[in-house]
């Protein structure tokens, strides 16, 4: 057995899953992912499991969310004027939207979802959508190159 460690370079493919079961990124044995023990590249959760590992074995991972996206930051929820939206636009919630935002006095493209709509405003998330989930991950690992 050949132990893996840092600086290996290691292959895997994977699918990952939110604790209900929804598949959200499947990669597979044709376009795998590929990345060094210990440059950061993998949630750490996920290097210790492929650390473990040897090819063509198989472990499923939990990753929590400050390794993931991150948890649910509430000042990332704005409410809009609706009449700052154009006419053309009809948002509902669940609807993603790219808005202007501002920061640093540059203006930036950002996702934001839908969250709630009245007659008069628009509540929207900025937080990425994995954002505040346990990520399940199974996984496989390829192949190894130290």
């Amino acid at each position: 057995m050949s132990k893996i460690k840092k600086g290996s370079r290691v292959t895997v493919c994977y699918t990952a899953k939110l604790s209900n079961g929804e598949v959200f990124k499947t990669v597979d044995e044709k376009s795998p992912l590929v990345f060094q023990i210990g440059n950061t590249e993998a949630p750490p959760t996920i290097e210790e499991a492929v650390k473990e590992m040897e090819p063509g074995q198989q472990v499923k991972v939990v990753v929590p969310p400050e390794e993931g996206y991150g948890a649910r930051q509430k000042s990332l929820l704005q409410t809009i004027e609706r009449e700052s939206f154009s006419q053309d636009i009809d948002p509902k919630p669940g609807m993603i939207l790219s808005l202007k935002v501002e920061k640093d006095g540059k203006k930036h493209q950002v996702p934001a979802t839908v969250m709630e709509v009245d007659e008069h405003s628009i509540t929207v998330d900025y937080n990425h959508p994995l954002a505040g989930h346990h990520l399940t991950y199974e996984l496989k690992l390829i192949a190894v190159e130290d």
